[in-house]
């Protein structure tokens, strides 16, 4: 027995002893993608980091990247936190010229560009996938209207652009080695634009920080940044049609002015919150309204993780986390009409929720069973690959 530890001890030492290099899209502020690369850095503490820009401010980077080497592009000292999106042409040259070459282990953190890092043939590439570039391939119509690119010089301009940038995408498809998604709903997305399987590891959620609590008072709550396709104003003009139930919206973003002038009275503005303070937020809400077709939908473990229930859209990755009539309730059209029918229905169905059985199925998602799948994937592929 002995004999066979100290092996298992020398295989683990020589996987650990891997030189690392961690290389994310961008770093922009401390969101899910981020989250990613936080635990990344807590397995790999002597990896290097590589990102096309850096916009952290000394808290978050602590977090983020902690002690580890942190490297930028070209881009650094060309763009800001205000107008990077306009640079995006430049984007696939800037993640090409990081010189990885010493690196025996790479592993890409990508929702852009990061999976299209150059590497050998005997250099292992790994990406976590967070979704194959969503303004190049599915929303790209929704992005090109946000930005006021959807017609005329400038749309035309800006779809030349993108389609250069998929051109790219697809020939950088086979450069990892392996794919990991970080939901069946992307692996499926992953399969149909790049035709490549993917392992799917679900994100890390802080779980600790949005402790359980039993008592709920009477109001819901949605919380993201006021874009499109996260639905806000959809939510809103829901409960203003619903002017007896109260709504808090925790967020902030460029749709603000524009949800809040057709907002009822009945509906309640909070700004942007930290994690802390959305969790006191989400602690005392009745039930978490969430209408985007996301990824994985982070925010939704998160209000499960406090014991309460989510009333979600059944598209993207909370019809994957939520299960119907058990973790709260799903609709199937993001329409005002289909929001309310849903609030309705689980108001009627309110008492079968229990909250202590939603805060512990939220620990499946916590960040320390992330990581240890992510380890035990990645040393698994390592050693196969450097036998």
């Amino acid at each position: 027995m002995g004999r066979y530890l100290y092996k298992k001890d020398q295989e683990k030492l020589k996987l650990n002893s891997l030189k690392t290099a961690i290389v994310h899209d961008w770093f922009a502020g401390y969101a899910g993608s981020e989250r990613v690369v936080e635990s990344f850095t807590n397995i790999w503490n002597e990896a290097h980091v590589y990102v096309l820009f850096n916009f952290l401010n000394d808290e978050e980077r602590k977090i983020i990247v902690k002690d580890n080497p942190l490297h930028t592009s070209f881009l650094q000292k060309i763009v800001s936190k205000k107008n990077y999106r306009n640079f995006l042409t430049f984007f696939p040259s800037a993640v090409e010229k990081f010189n990885l070459s010493g690196y025996d282990l790479i592993i890409s953190s990508s929702h852009a560009v990061a999976k299209g890092a150059r590497t050998r043939g005997d250099q292992l590439h790994i990406c976590y996938c967070h979704t194959p570039i969503r303004y190049v391939w599915d929303l790209r119509d929704q992005y090109l209207n946000q930005a006021e690119l959807g017609t005329g010089i400038k749309g035309w301009a800006a779809n030349k652009i993108l389609n250069r940038i998929k051109k790219w995408d697809l020939k950088t498809k086979d450069n990892p080695d392996y794919y990991i998604a970080n939901s069946r709903y992307i692996a499926d997305r992953i399969r149909r634009i790049y035709n490549r399987d993917a392992e799917v590891i679900y994100p890390p959620v802080d779980t600790v920080k949005f402790k359980f609590e039993p008592l709920k008072e009477n109001y819901y709550l949605t919380a993201s940044r006021f874009v499109p396709y996260k639905k806000i104003g959809l939510i809103a003009e829901a409960f203003t049609n619903m002017p007896d139930k109260k709504l808090i919206i925790a967020g902030e973003g460029p749709e603000e002015k524009k949800i809040k002038s057709k907002s009822g009275k009945n509906i309640e503005f909070a700004g942007y919150k930290t994690s802390g303070e959305l969790s006191k937020l989400m602690q005392k809400a009745r039930a978490f309204v969430f209408a985007a077709e996301e990824d994985f939908g982070i925010v939704v473990i998160e209000a499960l993780s406090c014991g309460t229930p989510v009333i979600a859209f059944n598209r993207g990755g909370s019809a994957e986390t939520v299960i119907n009539n058990k973790h709260g309730i799903l609709f199937d059209e993001q329409t005002p009409a289909s929001v309310a029918e849903a609030v309705k229905l689980f108001e009627k169905n309110e008492v079968k929720f229990d909250s202590k059985d939603l805060s512990n199925y939220a620990e499946n998602f916590s960040r320390g069973i992330f990581e240890d799948r992510i380890r035990r994937f990645i040393e698994k592929k390592s050693a196969e690959f450097f036998k």
